[in-house]
């Protein structure tokens, strides 16, 4: 899908690899109360799939997988590009600068059509710091030579089930 831009692209996460799969783990809104269920497995043809259902219940409405830690110095990119098949829905890509599971997260947000795969292309400066879901008035642009974690998330009061078969997350490189 990427032919073009093949020589500026660097995958960070190609999930037709079963191991990049399993480094992912879910975190939900039962941390507050909530219960809303997600989770990424291995799908069909060398996608992954995110995939639950978010329920509005007892305070909740979101699910989210993030991955482990890890060093990305993405200094000399532009920003990320999800290859993914969506549902329609509205999701949320997030990187941490910080290793602790509680730390600030940067988002931005990408919408899909229903049975459409495409690659959402998300500069650096369209992240925005939250946490736990709320804007970080004052925080600091995002430091994409710091990300240390990556993450899917679906809220915002989408209730019902989800499905977001993910084929890559990619980082764009600057020209020159």
């Amino acid at each position: 899908m990427l032919r073009a831009l093949e020589d500026l692209v660097d995958t960070l996460f190609d999930f037709g690899d079963p191991d990049r799969v399993g480094g992912w783990e879910p975190v939900g809104d039962r941390v507050m109360g909530g219960v809303s269920t997600g989770r990424l497995e291995t799908g069909p043809g060398g996608l992954a799939v995110f995939h639950g259902e978010v329920l509005l219940a007892n305070g909740g409405g979101f699910a989210s997988v993030r991955s482990g830690p890890g060093a990305f110095d993405l200094s000399r990119h532009a920003g990320l590009l999800v290859e993914a098949r969506g549902d329609g829905r509205t999701y949320r890509l997030s990187v941490r600068t910080d290793p602790w599971f509680d730390a600030v997260a940067y988002q931005a947000r990408f919408t899909t059509r229903a049975g459409e795969r495409a690659v959402h292309r998300l500069p650096f400066d369209a992240f925005r710091a939250t946490w736990r879901g709320r804007p970080v008035p004052g925080a600091p642009p995002l430091d994409p030579s710091r990300i240390c974690a990556f993450g899917i998330r679906i809220g915002e009061g989408q209730a019902g089930a989800f499905r977001l078969e993910l084929a890559a997350i990619r980082a764009w490189r600057r020209p020159g």
